[in-house]
């Protein structure tokens, strides 16, 4: 008889949850979801956790850009430059010039434009940086609080600009931060001011500054010590006054 009662019990919850997930919209992606560009942005709009279980995709060759990170030959790199060039005869060919993401290495390589390519699915998030301690770099999600470390290196040389407070961005694949950035405009104090080498008769247009972050960049001769200016640190050039 107990047997029985459980078998019952069991008949009327299947059937009380068929009927349940029936007036539900269909939450499960389509087994159709992944065979075409266009079902699959479709896909990743209706379903956004599914990008997280898709690690890459493969597209032309054409099609990469800088920045985008791809898969070649169990190694992850990422794209510095990408660019369009017709061999004549040969036909086109993209060139790439890629950063591996394991060693810092740069290499060159070349793909046909309809080349498929593995392009590796990351995550742009913002962050705020804590402090810097020797070559690592402590930040925080604002939100959730969450807290990496990351290796300077990973913002290139820009991450000689990192101060406390500064608010930057993460490209992160499981987790992993694979490259960041900073705003372009950061306020910096002069320090020391190198005197000019022309001689005392001649006045330079730009003299050569040691920066409160240790970095020497060129700024305008009329600038003294203890300014505070702002500095683009993708290429240490001078901006303006921050004052």
């Amino acid at each position: 008889m107990r047997a029985v009662e459980v078998s019952k019990r069991l008949s009327r919850a299947l059937f009380s949850f068929s009927s349940y997930s029936r007036s539900l919209p269909n939450f499960l992606p389509s087994p159709d979801c992944h065979r075409s560009s266009g079902d699959r942005d479709t896909c990743l709009l209706r379903f956004p956790w599914s990008a997280t279980q898709q690690r890459a995709v493969k597209v032309n060759a054409s099609h990469v850009r800088p920045g985008n990170v791809i898969e070649k030959s169990g190694k992850m790199y990422q794209v510095i430059d990408a660019e369009h060039k017709q061999r004549g005869r040969g036909g086109a060919m993209m060139q790439m010039e890629l950063r591996d993401i394991d060693t810092g290495n740069k290499v060159s390589l070349r793909f046909g434009t309809e080349e498929a390519v593995e392009r590796v699915f990351v995550e742009d998030k913002s962050f705020t940086c804590l402090y810097t301690e020797n070559d690592t770099a402590f930040v925080i999600e604002s939100e959730t609080f969450e807290q990496l470390e990351v290796p300077l290196d990973v913002f290139g040389k820009a991450g000689a600009y990192l101060q406390e407070g500064m608010k930057v961005w993460l490209q992160l694949y499981d987790g992993r931060a694979l490259s960041g950035s900073i705003p372009k405009r950061v306020a910096c104090t002069i320090k020391e001011i190198h005197a000019s080498t022309k001689g005392p008769t001649v006045t330079p247009r730009y003299r050569r500054a040691l920066l409160d972050n240790g970095v020497t960049v060129m700024v305008p001769s009329y600038l003294e010590i203890g300014e505070e200016i702002f500095i683009n640190p993708q290429d240490d050039s001078y901006i303006g006054r921050a004052k």
